[in-house]
């Protein structure tokens, strides 16, 4: 196994850390929120191992990466362009980008908008969604506009967590009271054991109903953490040192720069507005989870892919798997992104 280099990258003004593993085609890969690069560290070492130069970024506002007051510093085109500067300041003219959860809209539109630097790009959980950056019910490519469509989504009396989240206010006090909890209990909450127990029947079930009924809705005057679910102990695949290695990651960052992410999404909606109707014309692959919210949520998204992206080659939904899929379904999930690098040589 090579051993693992830390970057602290400079990239137009912006400090970037990136975990480097291995020699070879560069794969750049992007976490989501709540996460950082750690949450890539199963596929740093088989794609190293596999002979790759595996790099894993924490993104802006995360991390040892660099922090911005103004939410304006945290619009689509500006991550984006965190990864373009990223693939550059390793030396390098292309790559291959992957991103899960936050982290796939951005590898999604990084690959959108500059095929000449990514060869290829693979999404975790949340589907190609074009100018709408995640897909929901009702707007799978971004023809609602947000904030319309999360009124509606959310239902009377309650708020969907992409606005409580972006509003940067309750959300805040509720995470920093408990950091630990809640990050305990939002990872346990969307995986794939207590969904599958819960609701064995879940992607056949109405999205919307369910939007409404878990904590993906926050009810007025109350907390997300309110419909959490708690386990009796941490999962083998998120064991009390991974929760550590978070915890402590947030601790010292904060949550303004990720939940900033969230802040402008109806931005992001009027930034792409202008690229709505163009295609991403590089290779593509989706991986998603059977008790994944955000994979449930894209159902259309999903099965219209290649409406939208000439070389898709397909979607792979891991049975069993909730959102956090790289990291419940590690041995999986690097089979499939290496036989989608395979396939671009």
């Amino acid at each position: 196994m090579s051993p693992r280099k830390h970057h602290l990258l400079s990239i137009n003004g912006v400090r970037i850390h990136a975990v480097e593993e291995g020699s070879g085609p560069l794969v750049v890969m992007v976490h989501g929120f709540p996460e950082s690069w750690y949450s890539w560290r199963h596929q740093l070492t088989a794609l190293a191992a596999a002979g790759y130069r595996a790099v894993a970024i924490d993104q802006r506002g995360y991390g040892q990466s660099s922090k911005f007051w103004q939410t304006d510093a945290y619009r689509i085109h500006a991550l984006v362009g965190d990864v373009v500067g990223v693939v550059h300041a390793l030396g390098e003219k292309t790559a291959v980008v992957i991103g899960h959860d936050w982290g796939a809209p951005v590898a999604w539109t990084a690959a959108w908008l500059h095929p000449e630097v990514f060869t290829g790009v693979i999404g975790l959980s949340v589907p190609f969604s074009g100018r709408g950056l995640i897909a929901l019910p009702g707007s799978p490519f971004g023809e609602r506009h947000p904030g319309e469509l999360h009124a509606e989504l959310a239902g009377p009396g309650q708020t969907f967590y992409q606005d409580y989240f972006g509003a940067m206010d309750a959300v805040v006090n509720e995470i920093e009271s408990d950091v630990r909890g809640w990050l305990r209990g939002a990872v346990w909450s969307l995986s794939g054991a207590p969904l599958k127990a819960l609701l064995p029947d879940f992607a056949k079930m109405d999205q919307v109903a369910l939007i409404r009924g878990s904590a993906i809705s926050i009810a007025d005057g109350g907390r997300m953490s309110d419909r959490f679910m708690q386990p009796d102990a941490m999962p083998a695949w998120f064991t009390e040192a991974d929760l550590d290695v978070f915890t402590n990651e947030f601790e010292r960052s904060g949550f303004g720069g990720p939940l900033a992410f969230y802040h402008n999404l109806v931005n992001d909606w009027h930034d792409l507005e202008a690229q709505a109707d163009q295609p991403l014309t590089v290779p593509a692959l989706f991986i998603g989870g059977e008790f994944d919210v955000a994979t449930g949520w894209g159902q259309e998204a999903i099965a219209r892919a290649s409406e939208r992206m000439p070389n898709y080659v397909g979607s792979k939904i891991f049975e069993g798997s909730g959102h956090w899929i790289q990291q419940e379904q590690p041995a999986e999930t690097n089979a499939a992104i290496l036989e989608f690098l395979a396939a671009l040589k």
